[in-house]
């Protein structure tokens, strides 16, 4: 099924679901009223809502249809479950973003550096450090480390902008796994200078490693957070366990 289709429906049922059009804990419109809607096959249907439920928009729920079970977090959210950049994180929550570069240079992986981020020593990296503004108020700094073969020829026009969109739409790179670690780490002076932290003295900080379709880490980024203005949310599915039998059953 061509991707344009199921993509654009499922993204115009999660605005719908995000500026209350659907309620919560409302039913979403029957799979047949949706089908004629969006003029598409019941599996175009069935993929859009299904990657609702993944990002845990909705519940399916045997023989009622399909609940929302979505409601807004009450500061800027990012996801845990997914990959996805600072300017669509914006965007997802109504928020105008922007970017300023602080450092934008070409460095080669020491062993401190290679020990940090998974690089090995030797490597050619681009090391960027960017400051995230949400509404004009400085919330983030990146520290990015990105693989020069892979993500060739960057510059800081398109760091301000959305390095991702750049590898996705002209480097043509799947973006596929991100490995995460979320820690609360002591402010450092570039924190205190850049962000206006008031009188907390630690920021809400993830680390990941990002890899591509071939199984190659091209990114390794520190991102800390301001931690009075930001949520990191998930949705978690627990699944049952099959038996060697093939019934069902729970480990409590």
């Amino acid at each position: 099924m061509p991707k344009e289709k199921y993509t654009s429906i499922y993204k115009d049922l999660k605005d719908k679901i995000e500026t209350g059009e659907y309620g919560f804990q409302e039913l979403l419109p029957s799979e047949n009223h949706l089908i004629q809607t969006y003029v598409c096959s019941r599996n175009t249907i069935r993929r859009a809502i299904q990657t609702l439920v993944s990002d845990g928009y909705v519940q399916t729920q045997q023989g009622k249809g399909v609940r929302n079970i979505f409601q807004p977090a009450p500061h800027t959210s990012f996801t845990l479950g997914g990959i996805e950049s600072f300017k669509e994180s914006a965007i997802r929550n109504h928020q105008i973003p922007r970017t300023k570069i602080l450092v934008f240079t070409e460095i080669t992986a020491d062993q401190k550096i290679s020990q940090k981020t998974g690089f090995a020593e030797g490597s050619e990296l681009y090391y960027l450090q960017r400051l995230h503004y949400l509404d004009e108020t400085p919330l983030i700094i990146n520290h990015n480390y990105f693989l020069k073969n892979v993500v060739t020829h960057l510059t800081e026009e398109i760091a301000k902008d959305s390095i991702y969109a750049w590898l996705e739409e002209k480097l043509h790179i799947s973006i596929v796994t991100s490995k995460r670690v979320m820690t609360v780490e002591k402010m450092t002076q570039i924190d205190e200078k850049y962000l206006d932290l008031g009188d907390y003295n630690c920021l809400a900080v993830v680390s990941s490693q990002t890899y591509n379709g071939d199984g190659i880490m091209f990114e390794y980024t520190q991102s800390r957070h301001r931690p009075d203005y930001f949520c990191f949310q998930d949705n978690a599915v627990r699944r049952p366990i099959t038996s060697r039998n093939g019934s069902l059953s729970r480990c409590l």
